[in-house]
């Protein structure tokens, strides 16, 4: 896809390598339509098989290209494995979309130990391993960007169970941060989204509850919920060219929550 026009090219992906991670998740199935349209090559990485191969087939019958490989982001031998199927696939990665993510909600003070350590593990462990497993490839061709799906709780708290949850974002993005602070060097620039809720199968319950749903939106400066397809626009910006200048930033996409918080 050439449009042959630069200012246009800025803003697409053609033949670019994009890893996304949480493909079988909501937000990660929306990238990899997002970025697939773009112009991009998917190679889609999650735990549910048949949510990989819908996503994978539907990019392929409009013609674009996709790979995908079922492996857990919390393994870091799988990590390994996932980038090194990718090499052999591609022979370079261009770009990382972590939408890895989980929750559990619990007070503070009955939270226990293996929760706070599981949700840690998948949401920023995970990030570190797959960010270093991509740098390696990335540094020796000093280029690659990577893009991680933070949460609007890592900047604000909540008056719920969320203890773990916000502290596993609030040190995502300062693992951003970081990261963009050392591989800047090499080219690599490492930046996040930080939705509020967004309408997936992990809140589903949440949104379910009509008195919840209600209250999330009426502070909603927008007035609507969040939508994968938000999350997934934002992801194909901070992919492409036009993005090359900015690191280490987190974007909130939260319909103007933090503006009046």
């Amino acid at each position: 896809m050439t449009t042959g026009n630069p200012h246009q090219e800025r803003f697409t992906l053609n033949e670019k390598c994009v890893v996304v991670a949480g493909a079988s998740g909501g937000i990660g199935a929306a990238v990899c339509r997002a970025v697939a349209a773009a112009g991009a090559r998917i190679f889609a990485v999650g735990r549910n098989e048949e949510r990989l191969r819908s996503i994978v087939e539907e990019i392929r019958s409009a013609g674009r290209q996709a790979r995908m490989m079922v492996a857990n982001a919390t393994d870091g031998d799988a990590v390994e494995a996932t980038v090194e199927a990718v090499m052999d696939w591609n022979g370079g990665i261009d770009v990382l979309v972590n939408c890895v993510g989980t929750h559990r909600e619990s007070n503070a003070e009955d939270l226990s130990e293996d929760d706070w350590n599981s949700i840690l593990d998948v949401n920023l462990t995970s990030a570190f391993r797959l960010s270093k497993a991509v740098a390696r490839q990335q540094i020796g061709a000093r280029s690659g960007k990577h893009i991680h799906i933070s949460s609007v709780r890592s900047l604000l708290g909540i008056r719920r169970g969320y203890a773990a949850y916000c502290a596993s974002k609030g040190g995502l993005n300062m693992l951003i941060r970081q990261l963009a602070s050392e591989w800047g060097r090499h080219g690599i620039t490492v930046n996040g989204v930080a939705p509020t809720f967004t309408r997936t199968d992990l809140v589903k319950d949440y949104l379910e509850d009509e008195a919840f749903r209600t209250s999330l939106v009426d502070r909603i400066p927008l007035g609507r919920i969040c939508e994968p397809e938000d999350v997934a626009s934002v992801a194909v910006f901070l992919a492409s060219p036009a993005a090359d200048y900015m690191t280490g930033q987190i974007i909130p996409l939260d319909g103007g929550i933090t503006a009046c918080q």
